[in-house]
């Protein structure tokens, strides 16, 4: 008899539904920057994981109104579930629309808590910034002046900012004398960054909220030729961010776990379909939501010591 029961339980785990023709929408932004590259990757390896068509889509240039509109297009399909890069609140009465319609929402890597989204997954914004100002404080034994590039008044940003702002108030000899503005574009980046150490001939660090502010700042210390004197840590894993590394132009930059990000939006939206715990006898008709409303991803810390193992994945990603 227990013999039997064993099998049948095996019988039962080893069938497998085939969910190929369900499909999963991603509405991407910014997918010009190799950052995607990892997280577009995560997306359909997510799908292979769980044998479902996964879809990215969304504008290649910084154009949230494209966006949207990639979104609207994606609620039109009525997929089984959508992810998406939530870094704007105009993003919020679209993914409302999506939860109206029937159709699962969970934000990734950007955050709309005020949406009716079922979950967010990513890394904690104010966790990113105090691991970096907590790694640029060690570099610079406690002291020196720093200036904080990023984007003013988008939220995740300025969360990243106040993370590395209570880092460095662990550091009584540490002075953030600057906070530029990098507009997300690397030009803009290395004048803002020119401008600061002309203003501030004593600076020893940046500390920047991606990896535009990292790019403009070491490209800003190369060319004064002050590499290893002036303080880099940039954000995310680009290639062109790990190649500063090698050279020492970077001390050091803050990796998201943007393929893992992508696998569990979609883990969460699956589930969500097929798995919801039997919180009640009919969890729709009783207005419940079940499983996760946070998932929180690790961040990981690039430098000099394991800076390969990241360009040999980017390559992976490029593909």
């Amino acid at each position: 008899m227990c013999r039997e029961h064993r099998g049948s339980t095996k019988q039962t785990l080893t069938t497998k539904q085939d969910f190929s023709n369900e499909e999963y929408i991603f509405v991407g932004n910014m997918g010009n920057l190799e950052y995607f590259n990892a997280v577009k990757y995560g997306w359909s390896w997510a799908g292979d994981v769980l044998g479902v068509k996964a879809t990215y889509v969304g504008p290649a240039e910084n154009d949230v109104n494209a966006q949207v509109a990639a979104f609207e297009q994606a609620i039109a399909k009525q997929p089984a579930g959508i992810a998406v890069f939530a870094s704007d609140p105009v993003l919020t009465p679209v993914i409302n629309k999506a939860i109206a319609a029937g159709i699962p929402v969970v934000t990734a890597i950007g955050d709309q808590p005020d949406s009716k989204r079922i979950a967010y997954v990513g890394s904690n914004q104010y966790d990113i910034g105090y691991m970096g100002g907590m790694k640029l404080g060690e570099a610079l034994g406690g002291k020196g002046q720093v200036a904080i590039l990023s984007l003013p008044g988008i939220a995740m940003f300025d969360e990243r900012v106040q993370g590395f702002r209570a880092a460095f108030a662990t550091f009584p000899g540490i002075k953030v004398v600057q906070e530029g503005d990098t507009k997300a574009d690397t030009v803009t980046a290395v004048n803002v960054a020119k401008d600061i150490m002309q203003r501030y001939p004593d600076l020893a660090a940046f500390a920047c909220t991606d990896s535009t502010g990292g790019m403009g700042a070491g490209t800003a210390v190369k060319e004064a030729g002050v590499t290893g004197h002036i303080r880099v840590i940039s954000m995310d894993r680009n290639s062109d961010v790990l190649s500063m590394i090698q050279d020492g132009t970077i001390t050091g930059t803050i990796a998201q776990e943007d393929v893992g990000n992508s696998y569990w939006a979609l883990q969460a939206l699956f589930t969500y379909v097929h798995h919801q715990s039997p919180l009640t006898t009919d969890n729709k008709a009783a207005g419940v939501t079940t499983g996760p409303s946070i998932i929180q991803t690790h961040v990981n810390y690039i430098d000099k010591s394991n800076v390969q193992y990241f360009i040999d994945a980017n390559a992976r990603f490029a593909k």
